[in-house]
């Protein structure tokens, strides 16, 4: 498996392995630690969660699995989030979903992740979503404050566009490492606005969520013609079929994005990695890239 270089001592697998569904995946513990267990075999060390996913259970989830072999800590990497607020039995009194990137609740989240993960350390925290209201020095703040205590190791941005993202790096002392985006041939707007070449130009790695648009490619009429050139080429490369086209038309971009897999099936977990054999030319991304917007370049 390919690693990307985050920090000179921080590495990510090239694929990702994301856990928002993991509630939903009908497994026992054992059944989740078998499934981490395959992850890493496929080469698969880091996972990606979230404070909210489940609504807020799928780190605890994680973590009870992670609690039956702590060993495996020492061969993965963990990357969550923070600074959603959701209504619901987890936040009781609150009456809308919000952000919050206070100081008080970025450190108090991280030391619940802590908990649920079942670890001492976060190596990578991301702040989930532009926070119209926040203040940079606070963030700054708040990260300084979890690096020094030992907590975090790094920290990074998701969905940011150039703007925000530029706002809180000119705050902080070290660099952000990643920054997480809706990416794919049905999700263009990243290419398109500046944050892909903005984390190019800072050398960041990328980390590409919804890389199959939550499944959507398979099943809506938009995307037929899409999804006809994907066989296409699928058929070309002999590939594993139209997703694993998709991840490497993600992997085949110079600015080294790391596609992040959602599925609780080892067999779809097994083609991402195997996008990694397929070299698309350059010709055929366009083609890819065509297809996607209906029309071609300029």
């Amino acid at each position: 498996m390919q690693r990307i270089e985050l920090t000179e001592d921080l590495s990510f697998s090239r694929i990702i392995h994301g856990m928002w569904r993991l509630a939903e995946w009908d497994m026992s513990p054992q059944e989740r630690l078998t499934f981490i267990e395959q992850c890493i075999e496929l080469g698969i060390t880091t996972f990606d969660h979230a404070d909210i996913y489940g609504g807020y259970t799928c780190e605890g989830l994680f973590g009870e699995a992670l609690r039956l072999n702590p060993s495996l800590r020492d061969q993965i990497e963990i990357v969550t989030k923070t600074g959603i607020k959701l209504t619901g039995s987890f936040n009781p009194g609150q009456t809308i979903n919000h952000y919050d990137t206070t100081k008080e609740h970025i450190i108090r989240q991280a030391e619940r992740s802590l908990k649920e993960l079942a670890i001492d350390q976060i190596d990578t925290l991301l702040i989930h979503r532009p926070d119209p209201l926040m203040d940079p020095d606070e963030v700054a703040e708040a990260f300084i404050t979890l690096q020094r205590s030992g907590k975090v190791r790094t920290f990074g941005v998701s969905n940011h566009v150039p703007a925000t993202q530029q706002l809180l790096q000119s705050r902080l002392p070290f660099q952000l490492v990643t920054n997480q985006l809706e990416l794919s041939p049905m999700q263009l707007k990243h290419f398109e606005d500046g944050s892909v070449d903005l984390c190019h130009e800072k050398r960041m790695p990328l980390m590409a969520w919804s890389p199959l648009a939550g499944g959507q490619l398979f099943t809506e009429a938009a995307y037929a013609p899409l999804r006809e050139k994907l066989e296409e080429i699928s058929d070309r490369h002999q590939a594993g079929g139209i997703d694993a086209v998709v991840y490497a038309w993600l992997l085949k971009h110079p600015a080294k994005i790391m596609p992040i897999v959602g599925s609780g099936k080892i067999e779809r977990v097994r083609t991402a990695v195997d996008a990694l054999q397929i070299d698309l030319t350059r010709a055929e991304w366009f083609e890819i890239l065509k297809a996607a917007r209906g029309r071609d370049v300029d």
